[in-house]
């Protein structure tokens, strides 16, 4: 019986192109483990009305820990208006399989490691050594939206918020209305992931982005247990910034920051920022961990173009399979996979198209396999 039991995703458009590739350098380490496959995705949308079967969660709930590829996904009229014409005006209404995962699984600490590995021609900046904490369940991404607004709602509001008097003429048919919803368990569990890793890796500074002065009672919430939580951390810097600023200093001053941390937007923001300016997504992993269950995956999206055609840079779910090992308690492993991607990238010779070369997919997948081998 194998050590693991790994759930692989390819997911949709690039997902597959991808996953084929993380599978070389799995093959590459000798990691005892199964990896059944799971079917995720805009294919099983169209034709089943759900891009998450059943099927699928049972799956990963027999699973260790699961790597996935990419997912497309798509706002809800386009979802309708690609959905079989046989399953058309029966009630299914398309969710993110990624938000729906993380939500059923509780995967609440998503992380999001940036570095800027030597001899990468797109980095903005040498040095650059960012990692995002980002609340992975609640926030603006919570999923509690209406359009139209309820009417006993907006009245009862109207009634007992000041600042809603200004909407009582709208008509509730002509509102949408999408609820930041933050809860001190979550940022506290997000808060404390945060000054743990860096405690451990012995990252100086922890920086909580946010915009309290604006978004005043969510806002104050999240740097109210971040001043708390940080008091049990003496050898970590807090820091405090506003979502808006963070984006310009990290542009002029990214050396100064190492860990950030924020709720589920601003996170999801900051984190594509800090990924550009180590030269992009195909640079960027991702783990989203939870108390029982992680899904690691790389940042970018499905880029359905490029499907097939094994031009994608596959070094983001290289490093996210990195990640996963570490999860899995097999650093060695973890770390071999790591100063492989770091050792390709310095030598040079294997690049794809985004780094200016013309190397595939796969070829990249092998060079990191050869390094790991020793060839």
């Amino acid at each position: 019986m194998a050590k693991y039991n790994i759930a692989l995703l390819p997911g949709d458009g690039i997902g597959k192109d991808v996953m084929d590739a993380a599978k070389i350098v799995l093959e590459a380490v000798k990691l005892d483990a199964k990896y059944p496959e799971g079917e995720i995705g805009w294919e099983y949308w169209k034709n089943e009305g759900n891009p998450l079967p059943q099927r699928t969660l049972n799956l990963l709930r027999q699973t260790d820990t699961c790597l996935m590829g990419a997912i497309t996904s798509k706002p809800e009229d386009e979802a309708q208006l690609e959905l079989n014409p046989q399953l058309r005006d029966k009630g299914y209404k398309y969710y993110s399989p990624i938000v729906r995962l993380r939500q059923e699984f509780n995967l609440h600490t998503n992380i999001r490691p940036c570095r800027s590995y030597k001899g990468n021609p797109l980095n903005y900046r040498e040095g650059i050594d960012l990692v995002v904490f980002r609340e992975n369940t609640e926030g603006l991404y919570s999923g509690v939206e209406f359009c139209p607004f309820p009417p006993q709602l907006k009245e009862w509001l109207c009634q007992n918020h000041p600042k809603m008097k200004r909407f009582e003429s709208t008509s509730p048919d002509e509102m949408a209305v999408s609820m930041r919803i933050m809860t001190k368990k979550a940022c506290d569990t997000i808060l404390t992931q945060a000054f743990q890793y860096a405690a451990k890796k012995e990252y100086k500074t922890v920086t909580v982005v946010e915009k309290p002065n604006i978004l005043r009672e969510t806002g104050k919430l999240m740097i109210r247990e971040a001043r708390r939580i940080a008091k049990n951390y003496p050898t970590v810097e807090l820091q405090e910034a506003n979502v808006d600023a963070i984006c310009m200093w990290l542009l002029k001053n990214p050396l100064d920051y190492s860990v950030l941390v924020a709720e589920n937007l601003f996170g999801d923001i900051i984190s594509d920022l800090c990924a550009q300016l180590v030269g992009g997504l195909g640079f960027a992993p991702s783990g989203n961990i939870g108390d029982n269950y992680a899904i690691f995956e790389p940042t970018h999206g499905s880029a359905p173009k490029y499907a097939g055609q094994y031009k994608v840079n596959p070094l983001a779910i290289i490093l996210s399979l990195s990640m996963m090992l570490e999860y899995l308690g097999e650093i060695g492993m973890a770390e071999e996979v790591e100063c492989a991607v770091a050792d390709v990238i310095a030598e040079g010779k294997v690049r794809t198209y985004d780094m200016g070369g013309n190397s595939s997919t796969l070829d990249m997948a092998k060079a990191v396999s050869d390094s790991i081998d020793g060839t």
